[in-house]
């Protein structure tokens, strides 16, 4: 039994060290394989989702699966800034954050500035 003072009172604790040391190597190990598993989400900025929903485009999680290791191979090669191709659509995305930053479809792909990469995912 563990005892604590609140308030200048002494409370017991049914709680014994033991238990108190193997959630505290619990969470410790949580911490530590969140900290080094690498994030792949893919997140979508506010400007792309407007632009997704006045475009009519939707992406499933398979397709934000497929766009997350195309982010992957870009990283790989040190892409920053990439044109994304992706069935009838594309992205402008930042590698190093992971975020699509616009999107549009295939038919509406002009002239693209300010990219350092480009990649068509299959």
């Amino acid at each position: 039994m563990t005892f604590r003072i609140e308030g200048g009172r002494i409370i017991s604790s049914t709680i014994s060290n033991v238990d108190l040391k193997k959630n505290s190597q619990l969470e410790f190990k949580k911490v530590l394989e969140e900290s080094l598993s690498p994030k792949k989400d893919v997140k979508i900025s506010g400007h792309a989702q407007k632009r997704m929903v006045e475009r009519g485009i939707r992406l499933q999680e398979n397709d934000l699966t497929r766009i997350s290791q195309g982010m992957d191979k870009l990283e790989e090669k040190g892409g920053k800034e990439s044109l994304m191709l992706y069935k009838d659509m594309a992205f402008i995305a930042s590698i190093q954050n992971r975020t699509i930053i616009t999107a549009m479809g295939n038919d509406e792909l002009d002239i693209v500035t300010n990219i350092d990469s480009a990649i068509i995912i299959k």
